[in-house]
């Protein structure tokens, strides 16, 4: 499959040399909720995306989604309430300041027409996952619905941003859109929240943070923990997270096997989430299914810490060119336990390998992609 890839920053953009002086595209961003008010991947992708594109020159960019809004941003309102009334508030909004060249929206449910004053807005759609497939997942009601306001909200954009080439193979196989008009843009990391101390003494602890969901697979990993334990007796297991398998996770967590050393602390803010990143040996990133790419695996290179991830999804690309043993099958609990108790033992990139993999994804980078694209458009 042929999708566009992200391509390299023109001469002199990487330093702003280049740069045109005013503002010559206006961009509305939409999204869901601003990760200040509901903490998670696609609200962390969109605020973070939103505060880069801020900083471009050349780029004029405004952005509403639910909750307190990040600096320079707008809110519908507050969040929670009917599901229709959020939309419709969504749907029937005015953009701030002057009507924008180009529309990006990031929930297909949240958003204006892509009509505006004077015509048709060239309409970006981004596909963080399939709405549909992940509340079937979950055993939620009303997949079938959600597929069809997917279907009609993705229908007519002029491009479809995914974050890994696998999510753009299933938005084409699922969702039958022009594969002509799919680009891969990697995400950046917050690499300023992250300091790279030296490994931690004492007994280790392996990270996880993740919503507490079906398809993490945090299952996996409690089943798993045991073979850890076998190799390295005295390591903690510390989860990160809340959802709606939380209650059925902690009873797995309470097995006498395990129960001393496999801890689930909930939700925890972005401060002591970065001191659990200094403190931890290793971290895993589990999934079992539609993982777009693992934002959670950057921000773990970024502190220094290797990520166990699975082939799943975009999470190998988080990984790609740093260590391919790092990557191990979905589903397999005694591969998971194996490549941890080896990470454990000393066979992981070293701190300063994986910043150095991090500064490689850039949201600096990402928004330069996404102001490309925004011109070509135009």
């Amino acid at each position: 499959m042929a999708l566009r890839g992200a391509r390299p920053a023109e001469d002199g953009w990487e330093d702003g040399s280049a740069a045109p002086a005013a503002a010559d595209v206006r961009v509305h961003m939409t999204g869901s909720e601003w990760f200040s008010t509901t903490p998670g991947g696609l609200n962390r992708y969109f605020t973070d995306l939103f505060l880069a594109l801020r900083d471009l020159p050349g780029v004029a960019v405004s952005a509403s989604a639910f909750g307190r809004p990040a600096p320079g941003g707008a809110s519908w309102g507050p969040v929670g309430g009917p599901t229709w009334r959020r939309a419709l508030a969504a749907f029937t909004e005015q953009a701030p300041g002057r009507e924008p060249h180009v529309l990006d929206r990031h929930f297909c449910l949240y958003g204006r027409s892509a009509s505006g004053a004077r015509g048709r807005n060239p309409l970006v759609v981004h596909f963080h996952g399939p709405w549909a497939a992940e509340s079937r997942l979950a055993g939620s009601r009303g997949a079938a619905l959600k597929y069809a306001l997917e279907r009609i909200r993705y229908a007519r954009a002029d491009r479809y941003v995914v974050l890994s080439r696998r999510f753009g193979e299933l938005l084409v196989e699922t969702y039958r859109v022009p594969e002509r008009r799919v680009q891969v843009i990697p995400p950046g990391v917050e690499l300023e929240r992250f300091q790279v101390a030296p490994a931690p003494g004492g007994p280790p602890t392996v990270l996880c943070v993740r919503r507490l969901e079906r398809r993490m697979g945090i299952d996996v990993l409690l089943d798993a923990w045991p073979g850890v334990r076998a190799a390295h007796p005295d390591a903690r297991l510390v989860i990160v997270g809340t959802g709606s398998e939380e209650a059925s996770l902690r009873e797995r967590a309470a097995r006498p096997d395990i129960a001393e050393t496999a801890r689930l602390v909930g939700r925890v803010d972005d401060e002591t989430l970065t001191g659990l990143y200094s403190r931890a040996a290793v971290t895993v990133v589990p999934s079992v299914a539609l993982e777009g790419f693992g934002l959670i695996a950057l921000e773990s290179l970024a502190a220094g810490r290797a990520p166990v991830v699975t082939d799943c999804g975009g999470l190998p690309d988080a990984v790609q060119g740093l260590d391919p043993s790092l990557v191990v099958r979905p589903g397999d609990g005694a591969a998971l336990a194996e490549r941890i108790s080896r990470a454990l033992g000393g066979d992981v990139p070293a701190p300063r390998q994986c910043r150095a993999h991090a500064e490689t994804f850039s949201w600096r980078l990402a928004a330069q992609r996404h102001a490309e694209l925004y011109r070509d458009l135009l």
